[in-house]
């Protein structure tokens, strides 16, 4: 009988002994499995732009290594382009010789062919006159029937062509005194204006030799080495304006409620020890259902997809770098 109640206390004793350990695990179970907050994580960026040449050309000198603040105007590199500047010498060649051409079409003839172009006229003039008086003289000899119809004939001749080259003359007078015509002056000047032109063109390369900084910012990155040589529009280094910096995020939709366009919200920077720092909502974007972070079809609803969110800072952050995690907690 002692025996049979000893085996019953036994039992009992186990039987409560299993339900402890099942109420142990369930509570542990419980907290364990219980669901936290979300967690929503995003990334510090800020605007880059990237310096490059219209030019090829070797690397003489950086002016700037990484890291370096840079102002608008700043000079980032200097290039080397042997071929730039031969090409300069053409066009500066090319300008003057069209600008000797317009001053020649300007100018006219020299004075010294004016002036033979002058008195060529005035020896055309005297052997007009010669030519009129012999006519005259054999005219009155020919109608006294004392001179030939031929002589008289001949002699018509060399008055008219007397007076034909007295007219020549006279135009090549004027030719020579007037200058170039109204066409050919106008042609020189557009051919001074084309030279012009390509000098102004050769120089504009001769300014993509020297990088400047087109804005302010941080040297981030540099990517060839001093004496590489660089193509037509290659990349030589990253600026990043950290004046213009925004937080991007990838949210559920099922988490967008409080984050609307507009909307300020409160933010965690693990990396500056959980420093808080208020943001506001300017940007918000589908990013397409190859995005999407949880699929619930299975369950009879719809595919979550996710939203690009982007927020700027409501006040300047110091020390906040692109790329340093920020943290939503909701």
């Amino acid at each position: 009988m002692a025996s049979q109640k000893s085996q019953n206390s036994n039992m009992l004793l186990a039987f409560i002994t299993l339900l402890g350990v099942i109420g142990i695990v369930a509570l542990i179970g419980f907290f364990m499995l219980r669901k936290g907050p979300e967690i929503i994580q995003g990334q510090a960026d800020a605007t880059e732009y990237r310096v490059s040449s219209k030019v090829p050309g070797r690397i003489l000198e950086f002016r700037v290594k990484k890291g370096d603040k840079v102002k608008a105007g700043d000079t980032l590199a200097i290039l080397e382009a042997p071929d730039v500047a031969a090409k300069m010498v053409q066009a500066q060649a090319a300008e003057a010789a069209a600008q000797a051409q317009n001053q020649k079409a300007i100018k006219g003839a020299r004075s010294e062919q004016i002036q033979t172009a002058y008195e060529m006229w005035q020896k055309a003039k005297a052997g007009v006159e010669i030519s009129l008086k012999s006519y005259k003289r054999v005219k009155n000899l020919f109608e006294q029937g004392v001179m030939s119809a031929q002589k008289m004939d001949e002699l018509t001749a060399q008055r008219d062509a007397a007076i034909a080259t007295e007219k020549a003359a006279h135009s090549q007078y004027q030719m020579a005194k007037n200058g170039a015509e109204r066409e050919d002056k106008l042609s020189a000047s557009a051919l001074v204006d084309r030279a012009k032109g390509a000098v102004a063109e050769v120089e504009s390369y001769v300014k993509e030799t020297i990088l400047t900084a087109p804005m302010g910012g941080e040297i981030s990155e540099i990517y060839p080495e001093m004496g590489e040589l660089v193509g037509t529009g290659a990349p030589i280094m990253t600026v990043i304006n950290l004046n213009d910096m925004w937080i991007s995020f990838n949210v559920r939709e099922d988490l967008l409620k409080d984050l609307t366009v507009g909307t300020e919200f409160t933010a965690l920077i693990p990396a500056m020890n959980n420093k808080e720092v208020k943001l506001k909502v300017n940007y918000m974007k589908d990013l397409g259902t190859y995005a999407a972070w949880k699929a619930t079809k299975t369950t009879g609803q719809f595919d979550l997809k996710t939203f690009e969110v982007r927020a700027i800072p409501t006040g300047i952050i110091k020390n906040l770098r692109p790329g340093m995690s920020v943290i939503i907690k909701k």
